[in-house]
């Protein structure tokens, strides 16, 4: 199916981190259950970002093509400082390596990094090491499966480092799938254009709204409230 062809409206909500059963041993989710659900929640686009595998590359991208509904692979990377992921790679080292050595494997490579949950309380986070690193494209500053105060934290860090702000649901099984989402002024289709588009600098983490879509926030304000009442 060449749905490149049909008339897409020009702004994309993406959910930028989700992890199929295949290959996420801690995933409840198939990836054909994981797009319909995508489709009924108002999502243009999803990524699938399995831990340590991109083994589900050529998979979901002849079924992409299939259902006329992007899909881009990345990987979620555990490195020795704790989880970033990544977009526009093909492979990734063996092993365990510094959060450092991989950011600029990744970027010697064409491709972007986003540091994901950075203090969710699971011992996977960069942290602190956000402000050691260099070379992030951005950080996930809403993470559907972390609580409020962490992602809080982690917008503060992208805000101060100036980097690029994402949303993602985070989802291992379909309940999540969407809960937070990431807006790109233009919409792609192939993981190739998604990259092309994160390169350019220009997101906003995005929430569901009650007409059954997504709306992209202001950060300072969303988390305003909890600040105000503590």
């Amino acid at each position: 199916m060449d749905y490149e062809s049909k008339k897409w409206r020009e702004a994309m909500f993406v959910d930028m981190n989700m992890h199929e059963m295949t290959f996420s041993s801690d995933s409840e989710q198939n990836l054909e259950d994981i797009v319909k659900t995508a489709r009924a929640r108002g999502l243009d686009a999803i990524c699938i970002t399995d831990h340590d595998s991109m083994g589900l590359k050529e998979y979901a991208e002849n079924y992409s093509r299939e259902v006329g509904f992007p899909i881009f692979v990345g990987v979620e990377y555990y490195s020795l400082q704790g989880d970033i992921l990544a977009y526009g790679i093909d492979t990734i080292p063996d092993g365990r390596i510094d959060a450092q050595d991989f950011i600029d494997y990744v970027n010697e490579r064409g491709g972007v990094t986003f540091a994901c949950h950075p203090f969710r309380n699971n011992n996977r986070g960069l942290e602190d090491h956000l402000s050691k690193v260099e070379g992030l494209t951005g950080i996930e500053v809403l993470n559907g499966s972390t609580l409020f105060e962490a992602n809080q934290v982690a917008y503060e860090y992208c805000d101060d480092l100036g980097l690029m702000a994402i949303g993602a649901g985070d989802s291992h099984h379909l309940k999540a799938v969407g809960r937070y989402a990431t807006w790109l002024p233009n919409m792609a289709y192939t993981t190739e254009g998604f990259v092309q588009e994160l390169k350019k600098g220009i997101s906003i983490p995005a929430i569901p709204n009650k007409a059954g879509g997504y709306t992209a926030i202001d950060m300072e304000n969303y988390f305003r409230p909890r600040l105000v009442a503590e």
